[in-house]
């Protein structure tokens, strides 16, 4: 009687026995290629394909080439334009400071010339009051000086008397003992006295052309001495001199002041008769 065989038998048998007979006989292998030549490509096939692949590739690496070329370009000729830009602006910028510049110097020849006026004015009226005050007595000339200080010294603790009225009063007393007072005014750019530029203004004695700078205030400060030693400085640098003597002359003056000036070398006078200009011989 004879055996029926399942497909399942025949599937497995295949399985075993095709790759030997795909190996061992032509044939069969020439069968098995045609039989399933329609799942793949042939050789010939998938050559042209990859051909064709890496011809799109290049052709696409060219008009990527193209368009970074084209970029580059672009940012050239807008980096080219913004140095022109630049350079304009540098120009104006250049032209803006000349202008700034001429403004400056002719404001600063203004104010020179009003201050030159403004100084006249203040040693004829100077001169007006040391000749009224030449024609008192000697004895009561000291009396009304010790007066006037004591005066100024209330005015500074009460307000009684403005800073002005005291400086003026100091400065006639100094004139009657025979020194010369000159208001010196300057502008500090680098702000080298009050951290700021800002202006700065000394009193200058000078006596037998000696050059003696003096600080006259109805009170005085620590913080007013130190401003005082840098206005100091200030005038020394910038004119080139040595100051002979730093005086500060108030009838009110903070103790801590007192032993900040002996610090600084400034001589403290609480009457300006009371300064001694003898053997003052260096030339101004």
């Amino acid at each position: 009687m004879q055996s029926s065989v399942t497909k399942k038998e025949i599937k497995e048998l295949i399985m075993k026995e095709l790759p030997s007979l795909i190996k061992k006989d032509p044939k069969v292998r020439e069968f098995i290629i045609e039989l399933t030549s329609k799942h793949y490509a042939d050789r010939k096939k998938t050559e042209d394909r990859i051909d064709r692949m890496l011809e799109e590739l290049r052709l696409e690496r060219l008009e990527n080439q193209k368009r970074w070329e084209a970029l580059q370009r672009e940012w050239n000729k807008k980096w080219e334009e913004n140095l022109k830009r630049w350079e304009t602006w540098e120009k104006r910028w250049e032209e803006t400071q000349k202008e700034w510049n001429k403004r400056w110097e002719a404001l600063q020849r203004e104010w020179n010339k009003k201050w030159e006026e403004n100084q006249k004015t203040i040693n004829r009226m100077l001169d007006e009051i040391k000749a009224l005050r030449e024609k008192q007595d000697a004895d009561t000339k000291r009396l009304d000086r010790r007066f006037d200080s004591t005066i100024g010294a209330l005015g500074a603790r009460w307000g009684l008397f403005s800073e002005a009225s005291f400086r003026g009063g100091l400065k006639a007393i100094l004139e009657e003992l025979g020194v010369k007072v000159e208001r010196y005014h300057d502008y500090d750019t680098e702000g080298m006295v009050f951290g700021r530029p800002d202006q700065v203004e000394l009193d200058l004695l000078i006596y037998d052309n000696t050059l003696i700078v003096a600080e006259i205030k109805s009170s005085m400060s620590r913080e007013e001495m130190h401003a005082f030693q840098r206005k100091v400085e200030f005038y020394e640098s910038r004119h080139g001199k040595k100051v002979k003597r730093k005086i500060v002359i108030s009838p009110m003056v903070e103790d801590r002041a007192k032993d900040l000036a002996k610090e600084l070398g400034i001589e403290v006078y609480s009457y300006p008769e009371d300064i001694s200009f003898e053997n003052e011989k260096e030339t101004v």
